[in-house]
């Protein structure tokens, strides 16, 4: 330590106060009742001037902070002048921290700090003392107010308000630059003392930077620093206090500095020369390769703007910038041939879009390289003379015309033979054909312009040697006009003429149509077939024309209508026209001419039936349809007749039964030993269960020999069926139906009966109920009629 500094320290303890020596003395007036007493003075005006006098006399107490010792801290003493030392008096303390931080003797006056005090937490306390008697506890003294000031010590280190800085500077700055100003702040009294006079210093990042001792401002110290060589550096910087003298405290943070990139560095190419190749069957836009040229600096500064600057191929080649690859992309301007030129040479130019003027003098921002590309060769299609053709050709010409001629090659040094087809999508009518050998397409049916005035045909050429190759090319053909077309009446006119026409008076205004459509438009001429001496057409000259009348007066009984035959031509070569019939009838008007009443409808109607006329046929046909569908639902639910025919000839009889029978067990209703002993037959047995009724009398048939076989015997009666014109024309069938064990009434065959016909009483059949009242009457009448006979 040196001796100015030994002198000063000295020179400052002098001035600092000593609280062990505090005393605060009380010194009472003559007059104990009063606090204060005044005294007299004259002023300059001659009027008397009193001044008040206190009869508490101190100074202001001073601690000091962050005391260590182990007793109380002593603070002062407070004395009154009526204080005798006897113990008549108390002292009394309150205000801030009084009885708790701050206690007093009450016999001595003594005051004393209970804990360590800060003054960062509170610099001066107020406090109020009174002493009063002890016996009467009046006071003695006035209540006065007195601080107790905190006095500072070096007890706080400077800090900084961030552990870490984060600063940024661009490269190439020059010595002196500033960076960032970090400022520390000491907690110390600023107006007492160095505790709280801050000096900066750098601990570390030099030689690159430095701090200025005063302000904490972090400078550039070095020129010319690369982003490129190095990018970060850390600095410590410290923070002293005692304006950085031995034994101050300090504190230190750290500043990560980054040097910001600045476009100093031109772009360069890796390569002084690059090799692409391509098919030249390429199409345009396709991407051939890339150049790429590197900048070591980064962001915007490192943006590069790529062009083609010479070459053989700049008309054939385009170079597009690719900004988020910072790429050249090369691609096909034009399309290529192999057989025309196979190789290309580009100088490619790299260029710094934002370029610094500071740093102009490190040389031209912008590199060059060379591009070589190579085309190669491929099979390539067939190539067509143009891109579209277009074929007119008139209407009329005849079929097998050749109406143009399409063109195609082999673009290969080879020279493959094309064939030409046509694509039949095109033309699903086939109305053209085409050469597969020269191209020529020709008319293979007629051509009608009304029909369709253009056809679009899509020709394909394939390499005889590589068929799958194939190229297409769009074929217009327009068809051109003809006037093939007569001219007709625009509309079908409903022409009528009154009884009282007169002569020249205008019936109708007619018009004409065509569909064909001359260069010149459309001229129609209006004449008649023949004179007529009723009626005269009189041209108008634009298109139409007018009836007119050429007598006074028509009658309807006489003739209701009248035939006017119109011819229309056209003016066009060659010329065409058509006769067109008009049906003129003749009406009942009145005095306006106003049609009122007509005789017949007009007969220019059309060749085929009408709506009305078919709809009627329609309905005659459907119902011509109910009548026999109704006819033959009435035939077949017509009840039929039942034929009987005798037991001797089973054969040729249809018979009715209402009855069920006993199927396969009921012999005797149908006796099956007629077919197997044909003699049997003549033997007329009647039915006994039944009373059938005949529709007409068997003829009586020779028997047959019994040595007859059941096959010749069934022939026979067949032959004698067929031939007999009394028997029906038609098969006979007898169903019979079995009831069952179960059933109430039990089976109605006869074939489990042990009675005969004459033992068989029929009467409880009534008993049975309403269903067997028609067996009970047949059965019931049957007996009567016997005995009756």
């Amino acid at each position: 330590m040196t001796i100015q500094q030994v002198l000063l320290l000295l020179l400052l303890w002098m001035w600092l106060p000593h609280p062990c020596h505090t005393e605060m003395l009380f010194r009472r007036t003559p007059d104990l009742r009063l606090k204060s007493f005044g005294g007299r003075a004259s002023g300059n005006d001659g009027k008397a001037i009193h001044r008040q006098k206190r009869g508490w006399m101190w100074n202001q107490f001073f601690l000091l902070e962050e005391y260590t010792g182990s007793d109380y801290q002593y603070v002062g003493k407070l004395h009154s002048d009526q204080d005798k030392g006897d113990g008549s008096l108390k002292y009394i303390l309150s205000g801030d921290g009084a009885g708790t931080l701050f206690i007093i003797d009450e016999k001595t006056g003594d005051i004393h700090a209970t804990r360590r005090i800060d003054r960062e937490e509170k610099a001066f306390y107020t406090l109020r003392a009174q002493a009063i008697n002890r016996r009467t506890l009046r006071p003695v003294e006035p209540e006065s107010e007195f601080v107790i000031k905190i006095h500072d010590i070096n007890d706080n280190e400077p800090t900084f308000p961030e552990e870490i800085y984060t600063a940024s500077v661009p490269e190439m700055s020059v010595v002196g630059t500033s960076v960032v100003q970090v400022t520390a702040t000491d907690a110390d009294d600023p107006s007492y003392g160095n505790s709280a006079r801050i000096i900066y210093s750098i601990l570390q990042g030099q030689p690159y930077f430095s701090v200025e001792p005063e302000t904490g401002i972090i400078r550039t110290a070095l020129p010319n620093m690369n982003r490129e060589n190095r990018e970060q550096y850390q600095v410590v910087i410290q923070a002293k206090d005692m304006g950085g003298q031995m034994g101050g405290l300090s504190g230190t943070t750290t500043v990560n500095i980054t040097l910001t990139d600045v476009n100093d560095n031109p772009p360069r190419f890796p390569q002084s020369t690059i090799h692409l190749r391509i098919p030249e069957s390429s199409p345009v836009g396709t991407a051939i390769g890339s150049v790429k040229a590197t900048d070591a600096d980064t962001g915007k500064n490192a943006e590069v703007e790529y062009r083609i600057i010479d070459g053989d191929g700049t008309d054939m080649f385009d170079i597009v910038t690719q900004k988020d690859t910072q790429e050249g992309i090369i691609t096909v301007r034009k399309p290529l041939d192999y057989e025309s030129r196979r190789l290309y040479t580009l100088k490619v130019e790299a260029e710094n879009t934002h370029v610094d003027p500071r740093f102009y003098y490190l040389g031209p921002f912008k590199d060059t390289t060379i591009v070589k590309i190579s085309v190669e060769d491929v099979d390539e299609p067939p190539v067509f003379s143009r891109s579209s053709y277009l074929f007119e050709v008139h209407e009329d010409i005849e079929l097998g015309t050749i109406i143009g001629t399409v063109m195609a090659r082999d673009p290969d040094s080879a020279s493959s033979p094309i064939r030409f087809s046509l694509d039949r999508h095109t033309d699903l009518d086939r109305i053209f054909n085409i050469h597969s050998g020269n191209g020529s397409i020709y008319t293979s049916k007629p051509l009608d312009r009304e029909i369709s005035q253009w056809h679009n045909l899509s020709v394909i050429a394939a390499e005889i040697n590589n068929p799958k190759d194939t190229t297409r090319v769009p074929v217009y053909v327009r068809i051109l006009d003809v006037n093939d077309n007569a001219p007709q009446f625009a509309v079908f006119y409903d022409t009528f003429v009154c009884e009282n026409a007169r002569a020249g008076q205008l019936i109708q205004t007619i018009s004409a149509v065509d569909k064909d459509d001359p260069l010149g438009g459309q001229k129609f001429f209006f004449s008649l077939a023949a004179v007529n001496p009723n009626f005269t057409v009189q041209d108008n000259e634009d298109n139409t024309a007018r009836i007119l009348t050429r007598r006074n007066g028509f009658s309807r009984h006489e003739i209701s209508t009248y035939l006017l035959p119109v011819v229309i031509s056209d003016n066009d070569y060659p010329i065409q026209s058509s006769t067109g019939t008009l049906t003129i009838r003749v009406c009942a008007c009145d005095s306006r001419g106003n049609m009122q009443s007509c005789s017949a409808e007009a007969l220019l109607l059309p060749a085929g039936l009408s709506t009305g006329a078919l709809v009627a046929i329609l309905l005659c046909i459907i119902i011509l349809l109910v009548i026999v569908v109704l006819f033959a639902a009435l035939k077949r639910q017509r009840k039929k007749e039942p034929l009987i025919l005798s037991k001797e000839d089973i054969r040729d009889n249809i018979v009715s039964y209402n009855d069920e029978g006993g199927g396969e067990e009921d012999t005797q209703a149908f006796d099956i030993g007629t077919l197997r002993n044909p003699a049997a037959i003549e033997d007329k047995k009647l039915r006994r269960d039944i009373i059938p009724e005949t529709l007409f009398v068997p003829r009586r048939t020779p028997s047959a020999p019994d040595n007859t076989d059941v096959r010749d015997f069934i022939n026979q009666r067949l032959k004698e069926h067929d031939t007999d014109p009394s028997a029906p024309p038609y098969d006979s069938l007898a169903t019979y139906a079995y009831e069952g064990n179960d059933s109430i009434a039990e089976s109605l065959s006869s074939l489990e009966s042990g009675t005969t016909e004459g033992d068989q009483n029929y009467d409880y059949l009534r008993e049975w109920g309403p269903r067997f009242n028609k067996l009970a009457e047949m059965y019931g009448g049957g007996e009567s009629d016997k005995d009756t006979s």
